[in-house]
């Protein structure tokens, strides 16, 4: 993959939608979680655990086979219960395709977002979910990157996600936010090291109490955040 557009797509600037989601953060702030930098310490931690562990198969076995996106697509939805989780992740999937489609006029991507943002499909079966782990690993995958490039993108754009909802949530300053990023550059390499090789069938979310908090947002009486 050309470098440039590896560290495009890293670049918080890039228009995915993913600012407007806390990744449950707002939601666990509600419930007495992350109120200070080391409980967010915490949080990222396990966040990006359930990441490494939930998403980060259907990633990588969409890059492996972007053809068969869209069946892994219907089993990403089957894992995503929480509806809060689930609908964010098909919000931030289309906005994602719909960008990358536009910005780099790769054919195969262009198609991935027509697709998945079609009412029904040749057949005249019901619109595709378009959720984000699966529709990443093959556009990714279009785009010329490697395997690896893939899964490490996906990851630190998962742990950037959480450290600007912490600034915005007033848990931190940027300065700090920098340095969450900074410490869990270890935590990262230690997910790779035992969830790169994962696939649909070990999905799993290893941090059950973080998805629970995450799925009351929708009942909080003030909110930031879409999810």
């Amino acid at each position: 993959m050309v470098r440039w557009t590896f560290l495009q797509i890293a670049d918080s600037a890039f228009p995915t939608g993913g600012f407007a989601h806390s990744s449950g953060l707002e939601a666990a702030l509600h419930h007495g979680r992350a109120t200070t930098g080391g409980g967010l310490d915490d949080y990222a931690r396990e966040h990006l655990w359930n990441v490494g562990y939930a998403s980060l198969p259907f990633v990588s076995a969409a890059f492996a086979a972007p053809a068969d996106v869209w069946a892994l697509d219907v089993r990403a939805d089957a894992t995503l219960t929480s509806h809060v989780a689930n609908r964010a992740s098909r919000t931030q999937g289309r906005t994602f395709l719909a960008t990358s489609a536009r910005i780099f006029d790769e054919p195969a991507v262009v198609a991935l977002a027509a697709r998945s943002g079609s009412r029904v499909d040749e057949a005249e079966r019901p619109k595709v979910s378009a959720h984000l782990a699966p529709v990443f690993g093959a556009a990714l995958s279009a785009l010329g990157a490697t395997k690896a490039e893939t899964q490490t993108l996906y990851l630190y754009t998962a742990l950037r996600g959480v450290a600007s909802a912490a600034v915005r949530l007033g848990i931190v300053g940027p300065h700090e936010a920098q340095r969450l990023q900074q410490r869990h550059a270890v935590t990262l390499d230690d997910i790779l090291d035992e969830c790169a090789g994962l696939g649909p069938d070990d999905a799993a979310i290893v941090n059950p109490l973080l998805e629970i908090m995450g799925a009351t947002h929708d009942r909080l009486y003030a909110r930031l955040f879409q999810s």
